[in-house]
């Protein structure tokens, strides 16, 4: 590692993935944060918006503006609604930053922005050059990226789960079906009816069937981590009564109806045995968001149902690290040819 830590800025800092983000930069002994911006808390210390980092920091909150962040930063993430990091991403990129975008603004083809996200894209020059964040899959071209979309937090286990036996030939090229399950803290700060506890707690619901956002991203970077055509997806997300983790579980049919889970579970153990956070599960483990809280790490588990010839494929990752600021932190590591699991934890907090 370099001896000088890397100027980073922080737009979106008021929020939930912010707050993360801020938690586990100040612990990343090759970042410095010098820039800290939100829409609607500037001039506000950090203590008076995230109290649990009291102390941590004497930066006062600032104006979201990507230009003044890349004038102090060699790095500005962001951590905003979707809509306005395509926005704010070419002032910096302009100002010469490398920008890594926890939004959904440069995952897809600009095509694909108008009837997923309600809006044209604005920023399509940069969209065209931006590198899918997923370092598992994608680390040769986010090394010299300049811009790289952080992947969503339901498309991390269901891609990382599926790529593999896709590549291997080891399941048919869909469809595939996904089934979500959300902590509330993935749904933002935001207060609404639906996050409210009297709503929440003991409740599991669907939400955003069949239009959510993240089904377009599933079914193109599978297209893009694997051979031939993306498979179509469909993917049912719910909200669970539960603070942090999500659990995909994906099931796709069996290439072959004499494929074995053993068999499912070495071309993964294979696909990932030299990535740090990625932990394949033997035969008969199940996965468990609970031992992955508060860590960069996935849990994943394979299973070949000869009885229906479906594999069905499970991920486990807290969503505010690996489902978000945690991947964005391994993104800005391998840029910066830190080791890949600096500043992150690959050991969850348990019970």
């Amino acid at each position: 590692m370099a001896s000088a830590r890397v100027p980073v800025a922080v737009l979106g800092a008021s929020g939930y993935t912010g707050g993360e983000l801020v938690r586990l930069l100040l612990e990343h002994p090759g970042a410095e944060i010098v820039y800290l911006g939100v829409r609607d808390a500037a001039n506000r210390t950090l203590a008076e918006e995230h109290p649990f980092l009291a102390g941590r920091t004497d930066l006062v909150l600032r104006d979201l503006d990507a230009a003044a962040a890349a004038s102090v930063a060699d790095f500005v993430f962001l951590a905003m609604p979707h809509g306005l990091s395509a926005e704010q991403a070419p002032a910096a990129l302009s100002a010469g930053a490398r920008v890594i975008d926890l939004g959904g603004d440069f995952r897809l083809p600009a095509d694909a922005y108008p009837e997923w996200y309600g809006f044209e894209h604005p920023s399509q020059d940069w969209l065209a050059k931006a590198v899918y964040g997923l370092p598992e899959l994608f680390a040769d071209q986010i090394r010299d990226a300049q811009l790289v979309a952080n992947p969503g937090c339901y498309p991390t286990p269901a891609i990382l789960g599926l790529a593999p036996l896709l590549r291997a030939g080891l399941v048919e090229n869909g469809p595939v079906l996904v089934d979500g399950k959300s902590g509330l803290s993935g749904a933002g700060k935001a207060l609404t009816d639906a996050m409210m506890f009297a709503t929440s707690h003991e409740s599991v619901r669907p939400y955003k069937v069949p239009r959510h956002q993240h089904t377009p991203e599933i079914e193109h970077i599978l297209g893009l981590a694997t051979a031939g055509p993306p498979p179509r997806a469909v993917f049912v997300p719910h909200l669970v009564p539960q603070v942090r983790g999500v659990l995909c579980t994906s099931y796709v049919r069996l290439a072959s109806d004499a494929t074995t889970t053993e068999e499912l579970t070495r071309c993964l153990a294979a696909a990932y045995a030299e990535r740090p956070f990625v932990q394949v599960l033997p035969p008969g483990g199940m996965v468990d968001t609970k031992r992955v809280r508060g860590s960069n790490t996935i849990e994943l588990q394979a299973v070949a149902d000869g009885r229906t010839g479906q594999a069905i494929v499970i991920g486990a990752i807290d969503n505010l690290v690996k489902g978000a600021a945690g991947q964005a932190i391994q993104n800005f590591n391998i840029m910066n040819g830190f080791g890949e699991a600096e500043g992150l934890s690959t050991v969850g907090m348990y019970p």
